[in-house]
Order: structure tokens, then C-alpha cells, then sequence
């Protein structure tokens, strides 16, 4: 980055009016904000939209001051380098009165239009206070949760939220209480004196959902469970959902690096139990200061500077708002192709989570192996990998970051799950490893070793196809895999097997078989150098023993992309 830019950011996707100046040279970000507070409920778009006509100007004549306050060049020249814009995801309304503002500004100063991306600024504020290099984020927000991390000039979506977003999740059951907005901070306040209770926990691979959650947070209130307890309960539960996928983010992707970004990561509980997470696993995490995670135009600044050095700017003609734009829409132009991506198609990324007694380092990933016995640790497991002997040997660790109650109700059932679904995917006709032992009690499993590596590493359209054919049969069979991402597929050969059923479970329903194809679909997008023909090959092996009805459901599935607002 240019050490002379400086950039005036505006944000304003739903609600929080806010205008900043950021400095390269001193790496000073000034904020000046007004939010809009309902009177009751929710968000209401037209007050929201209001709100900004009235504090858009407001907020933007004092970031101007300062700028000019700190200006040192010559009074004929404009006090900021370019005027940087929030283009999208947020609410209609809002956008334009943003982009309306920004675009006035430009012409005003005779300086360049930029136009940035929400959700990729709250990931690029939390590389830039960090210095990490290429981390994965999870951006909590209103309307939105979701996992992203950076490959070949993109950054991919790695999973979402399948429903309502984290905040309006949690917003939902503080209005049914009677509360006021904003909500998160009353269930923090009352998580505090609260015993923990069961909930749902709904994770599907690397995609989560909230609504069933929701649903039995409300029924335990009107029950008459101590609302304190709901909240505890509410925050042990969803946090944890949040924490879990970002440990199975890193674990295939073979990153060391988690960021965390979006207004919800202001909550003190979630934070700990990311830190915990990264500490176990010996990861490093960073949350940036709280100024930085809600919703302010100091992060579109400071992202505006890095396109601008880029020379990404826009024309006035190209500038319209789009409150649908999705991060993984947004070419990263301010990264080099050069730069560290995620590996997630090689071996590499299990270097860091492999252990080895006085042996030297394995050659090619989870299979391959060169030593009598090798550790690895995986997403929500440690496996002792025998190839000489044939034998594999998989337990559940605690995860300190779950409350005990609910780790504990976790490890058992999906040790059970696993044990179970694995031979009945076997008498499916589906290739999985040989049982030969299990303990509930230390949640171990000690199974057969098969294949010499896994999928992600040995790609082909064929292979697909054959996951395709599993997926279906499993379907057919009425159960779901759970988590199919192309770490818990081995190959050998030509030959394909499925592993790590932990988050299967029995079900009827298509929507649940379409989210199964989902989740290896994802996983495909985020693994492959060109996705597309794999995409095309697992759909056709599913199509050769599935229902049409499920393919049919997953387009559906597809379209709901979050990311649609910030409200």
C-alpha cells in the first residue's frame, strides 16, 4: 500500500450511518458514526433509509474536517486521494443513498470512485490489524455468518448460514422475550447468570442453521425456563456452531490463521471460545478491536486505500449499489496471484497438525505415509494412522471451548452415529473402513485404513462421479453423510471411499439429501482449480441411482445465498 494514500470511506448498508478517514502513512483510521435505533422491533427499511438522508451529510462534513485538518499538501488540493463506498450486500434504500452521496462527493473533489464490498471488508480489516497473511475469517454479523478464505484471486465461500444470519437470529428470540434492539448485548448481559440447557445444534459439514434453534429457545422461555438460562444456553449453542465450523475451516484449508469479523463478534463468549479453539489446535487468532467489528466505514476505508493502489476504482457510470453482492463475486485485485492462498488441493495443509515421534515428515498428505504410525489432527478429532498394521484409530477429544455438558452430548452421539452409519453405508454397497472396535465412554473408534490419499488431493472427474453414486445410494438407503467435503473421501486407485460419518444421521427429507450434495459441491468449489466439471461430474453420478426430486431441491438450496442484507 501507497504510504502517502489517504481515503474517505462511507458505510451505510442498514444501520449504522458512518464516514471515516484512514492514512496510510500513520495507519490512523478516523470514524465518525450515528446508528439508527428502532423504537421497537426490528429493522424497518424505510426508517433505515431515513435515517441515512438525515445523518449520510452529517457524518461525512466531519470526516471531511478532519481530513482537512490533517491535510498537509496544499490547500488546492483535495484533502482525501479517492472516496470509497459501501456497493453492497445491505438494504436497497440505504445502498443508494450511500452511493448517491459518494458519487457527489467524487465529482465534488475531482477524485476517483471506489466501490467495496461489505463482508469483504470486515475479512481485509481483520488482515490488515492483524498482519496475518492469508487467514480464514468468520464474519458474524446481523443478517449474516459465513466462513471465507482466499484462493487464486478470490475469496471463496467455505460455508454459511443456511437460514437467518447469527445476529437477527438472536434479535428474533430477544423480541419474543419483550427486549429492545439491540439484543446481543442483553443475552450477553443475562448469559451471565444463566445454567446451560439443551438446544438444537444444527452443522451440516461446514454450513450451519439457526432456525430450529430459535424455534426451541422461544418454547423453553414460554415453558417457563429461567430466561437467563435460555441465554446462556442460546450462546453456549451458537457459539459453539460458530466455532466448530471454523475449526473445520482451517483443518481443510491447512490454515494457522482465523480472523473474526461483523458486530456479533463484539460478544466476549464467542471470542473466548474462538481463542480457545485456536489454542488448542495451535492456531493464531485475532479479533480486532470493537470499533472495527460493527458496521463503521473505517474498514471501507482502509480496503478503498488497497483497491485504490490497485488502480481499482470505478467509473460514475458503473457504480450503481447491489444489495445482493455476494463476497466471492469481488475480484481481489490488491492481492497477487503470487500471494499465499489457502492450499486446500494439497497435502500442505496437514504439515502443521501432524505429529511424529523421531520420524521423518510424511510425503503426500493423510495417505502416503512413510511413518510406522502418524497423528493427525483433524477437524474435531485426533487419528492414529497405522498403514503397516491396517488399523486406524480415531477419538474424540474434548474441545475446551464447549461447555462440558454439550461436548460431552456431542462426542457420544456422533462416535454412535459414526459406528453405526459407517457399516450401514458398507451394506449399502458403499466402500467405508471395517469397524473393529468402539468405546462410547472415551469416545474412540478403531477402524479399518484404507485408501493412500484423499480426495483433495487426487481430484478427478471419475472419483467425483463415484462420490456422486455413494451420496445417492446413502439417500436411497435414508440417511444422510453429514459432512462429504473431499477430506472424508479417500482414494485408492480409482476406487473411492466414503469416511467420517460423525454427522450423519437417519432422515426422509429431500431437503436434507440436497444439503449432503451441497456441502461436496462446496467443498469442490473451494478445493479445485476448475471447479465447474467436477460440479457437473458429481451431479451426473447422482443421477444415475438418485432421485431427480433431490437435484431439483439442490438448485434450490443453491439460490438461497445469504449475504442479501444487513438487516
Amino acid at each position: 500500500m501507497s504510504s502517502d494514500t489517504r481515503i474517505l470511506g462511507i458505510e451505510g448498508t442498514a444501520w449504522a450511518a458512518s464516514a471515516a478517514v484512514f492514512d496510510a502513512d500513520t495507519d490512523d483510521v478516523f470514524i465518525e458514526s450515528d446508528a439508527y435505533q428502532p423504537e421497537s422491533g426490528g429493522i424497518h427499511p424505510r426508517e433505515a433509509a431515513e435515517h441515512m438522508h438525515d445523518a449520510i451529510p452529517r457524518v461525512v462534513e466531519r470526516a471531511l474536517e478532519h481530513a482537512r485538518e490533517t491535510h498537509d499538501g496544499p490547500a488546492t488540493e483535495p484533502p482525501v486521494d479517492a472516496i470509497a463506498f459501501s456497493r453492497g450486500p445491505g438494504l436497497g434504500p440505504c445502498l443508494r443513498v450511500v452511493g448517491t452521496a459518494a458519487r457527489a462527493l467524487s465529482q465534488t473533489l475531482s477524485v476517483p470512485l471506489i466501490g467495496v464490498n461489505h463482508m469483504v471488508a470486515h475479512l481485509e480489516i481483520g488482515r490488515h490489524t492483524s498482519g496475518f497473511d492469508s487467514p480464514v475469517c468468520l464474519n458474524a454479523s446481523g443478517a449474516n455468518a459465513h466462513l471465507l478464505a482466499y484462493r487464486d484471486g478470490r475469496y471463496r465461500v467455505l460455508g454459511e448460514t443456511m437460514d437467518t444470519g447469527v445476529g437477527n437470529a438472536i434479535d428474533k428470540f430477544t423480541r419474543h422475550v419483550g427486549w429492545s434492539h439491540p439484543g446481543g448485548p442483553k443475552v450477553e448481559a443475562a448469559a451471565e447468570d444463566g445454567e446451560y440447557v439443551d438446544l438444537p445444534y444444527v452443522v451440516k459439514g461446514m454450513d450451519f442453521s439457526f432456525s430450529g434453534i430459535m424455534s426451541a429457545a422461544k418454547q423453553r422461555h414460554d415453558d417457563g425456563v429461567p430466561v437467563e438460562d435460555v441465554c446462556f444456553s442460546l450462546q453456549e449453542t451458537i457459539f459453539g456452531m460458530l466455532t466448530e465450523v471454523s475449526e473445520r475451516a482451517l483443518s481443510l484449508t491447512g490454515s494457522d490463521e482465523l480472523v473474526l469479523g461483523g458486530g456479533v463478534g463484539q460478544n466476549a463468549r464467542l471470542r473466548e471460545m474462538l481463542e480457545d479453539m485456536c489454542d488448542q489446535r495451535g492456531a493464531d487468532f485475532h479479533a480486532p478491536e470493537p470499533r472495527f467489528l460493527r458496521d463503521n466505514a473505517g474498514m471501507i476505508a482502509v480496503l478503498g486505500a488497497k483497491m485504490y493502489d490497485a488502480g481499482d476504482t470505478l467509473e460514475l457510470e458503473e457504480s450503481r449499489v447491489d444489495p445482493d453482492f455476494r463476497p466471492d463475486q469481488v475480484p481481489v485485485t490488491w492481492r497477487t496471484r503470487s500471494e499465499r492462498s489457502v492450499r486446500l488441493g494439497t497435502a500442505s495443509g496437514d504439515e502443521r497438525n501432524r505429529e511424529h515421534a523421531d520420524e521423518p515428515e510424511p510425503a503426500a498428505g493423510r495417505g502416503g505415509e512413510t511413518a510406522a504410525e502418524t497423528r493427525v489432527l483433524g477437524a474435531e478429532a485426533r487419528v492414529d494412522l497405522e498403514p503397516d498394521t491396517g488399523r486406524v484409530t480415531k477419538r474424540r477429544e474434548a474441545k475446551r471451548y464447549r461447555h462440558p455438558d454439550l461436548d460431552d452430548r456431542l462426542r457420544r452421539e456422533r462416535t454412535t452415529l459414526e459406528a453405526r452409519l459407517t457399516s450401514l453405508a458398507r451394506r449399502e454397497g458403499v466402500p467405508t473402513p471395517v469397524l473393529a472396535d468402539v468405546d462410547l465412554n472415551e469416545a474412540r473408534l478403531e477402524l479399518e485404513y484404507v485408501g493412500e490419499r484423499d480426495l483433495r488431493d487426487g481430484l478427478t472427474a471419475e472419483r467425483v462421479r463415484d462420490v456422486g453414486r455413494h451420496l445417492a445410494r446413502l439417500h436411497r438407503a435414508g440417511f444422510v453423510h453429514g459432512d462429504p467435503t473431499t477430506r472424508n473421501v479417500r482414494v485408492d486407485g480409482d476406487r473411492t471411499y466414503l469416511i467420517d460419518f460423525g454427522l450423519g444421521y437417519h432422515t426422509d427429507h429431500v431437503e436434507d439429501y440436497a444439503m449432503d450434495l451441497h456441502v461436496f459441491d462446496q467443498s469442490l468449489v473451494g478445493t479445485a482449480d476448475e471447479p465447474a466439471p467436477l460440479r457437473e461430474a458429481v451431479r451426473a453420478g447422482y443421477r444415475e441411482i438418485g432421485a431427480e426430486r433431490v437435484l431439483e431441491r439442490l438448485l434450490e438450496v443453491e439460490g438461497r445465498g445469504r449475504y442479501q442484507s444487513e438487516a
